[in-house]
């Protein structure tokens, strides 16, 4: 018989499927994660176990971190980088909108110690702790590589949690947006951005691929298959390969990546007092991360030459392209002649390589801690 936690959380696999269908929210990766998430709680089947498909997916893609760096190829093979090289100073805000990643590093363990005080069952170690604070990024396929390989326990919730805060980033972000700049910075018209070379466009990723190697390793993986699937999109020659990676390869990879994340939704490895811990931590994150993008776009507009619309700075949580286009939406409402997609372009891919650079960061402390 279906026990009382199995049906709890095929009501929870149910509400993503309602997200993914109805509200379409995130549904390319909710819906698989929810239909695993059904699947992993029927009881007797042991199609989570490891003979179970689920099971076989999870020790194939996930404990290798293996998806999370295809889909990471995907991404790179879909993104224009122009915006950024034209304007680099952008780079800041993206790295600024980080800064949510360690708050909710901090807040983990924060949560520890209020648990050993009060007797609460939380109980964050420093890589639970740096796995959370990576839902920060608003990256779901760097918090699942992060969280494969510090604290696989934790994969479910921790990959719900990051990509349900992706997919309302239309309904989070605007409020703090709002709630941080004035109406006369909503207005502010940036310069338009200068044409980029064919060459600075194949020459970047490869760049920030030697740099990294050399400077973070650690975070090699994560920008090195981004930057190839980016060098496959700008150098011309290998178009079969860019549209396999964007489509047939990504969508693929993308559902195998669900249905093994939906295998972690269990009601023994997700009912507890930590998971709730999780998705308050992930909230706070992913909130802070908006506002100090947007806060440091403030500071960044009082020092430069040419006036920065601050409202880009929320985009610097690498949710590709919502976040930018999130910034754009607000941008028009105070202007209806003011564009800023391009320009949010540029924080949005940094902070794709800034949550990366973060969880090679993480992973590199926390080795040598060890």
């Amino acid at each position: 018989m279906l026990g009382l936690g199995r049906i709890l959380m095929m009501l929870v696999a149910l509400v993503l499927l309602y997200l993914a269908i109805v509200k379409e929210f995130e549904p390319l990766l909710l819906l698989p994660i929810g239909f695993g998430a059904i699947l992993a709680n029927i009881p007797v089947a042991g199609i989570a176990g490891p003979d179970g498909i689920l099971g076989i997916l999870y020790s194939a893609g996930l404990e290798t971190g293996l998806f999370p760096l295809l889909i990471f190829m995907g991404v790179g093979a879909m993104t224009d980088f122009g915006p950024l090289i034209a304007n680099p100073k952008t780079a800041l805000l993206g790295a600024a909108a980080q800064f949510g990643i360690f708050t909710a590093l901090l807040g983990a363990l924060c949560l520890t110690l209020l648990g050993n005080a009060t007797g609460l069952a939380i109980n964050f170690t420093l890589p639970d702790a740096a796995s959370i604070g990576i839902i920060g990024g608003a990256d779901g396929p760097t918090a699942i590589y992060l969280t494969s390989k510090l604290a696989p326990q934790l994969l479910g919730p921790i990959a719900v949690a990051a990509y349900s805060y992706m997919a309302l980033v239309p309904i989070i972000q605007p409020p703090i947006m709002k709630l941080l700049t004035t109406e006369h910075d909503r207005k502010v018209r940036m310069k338009q951005l200068r044409p980029v070379s064919k060459v600075e466009k194949i020459c970047f990723p490869l760049l920030i691929t030697l740099m990294c190697a050399f400077i973070l390793p650690d975070a090699a993986p994560l920008i090195g298959m981004l930057m190839f699937g980016n060098l496959m999109r700008e150098c011309g020659v290998v178009e079969r390969l860019n549209q396999t990676a964007q489509n047939a390869l990504c969508n693929i990879v993308t559902i195998f990546l669900g249905l093994s994340v939906g295998s972690k939704l269990s009601a023994d490895q997700f009912l507890s007092v930590q998971t709730i811990g999780i998705l308050i931590l992930g909230a706070i994150a992913f909130s802070v991360g908006t506002g100090a993008g947007v806060i440091f776009g403030k500071i960044m507009n009082r020092f430069t030459k040419e006036e920065i619309n601050p409202l880009i700075g929320a985009a610097g949580v690498s949710a590709v392209p919502m976040a930018a286009r999130v910034a754009n939406k607000v941008g028009l409402e105070s202007d209806p002649h003011n564009f800023l997609l391009m320009h949010a372009m540029g924080p949005n891919v940094a902070g794709v390589i800034g949550s990366a650079v973060a969880a090679g960061a993480l992973l590199k402390a926390i080795s040598m801690l060890n």
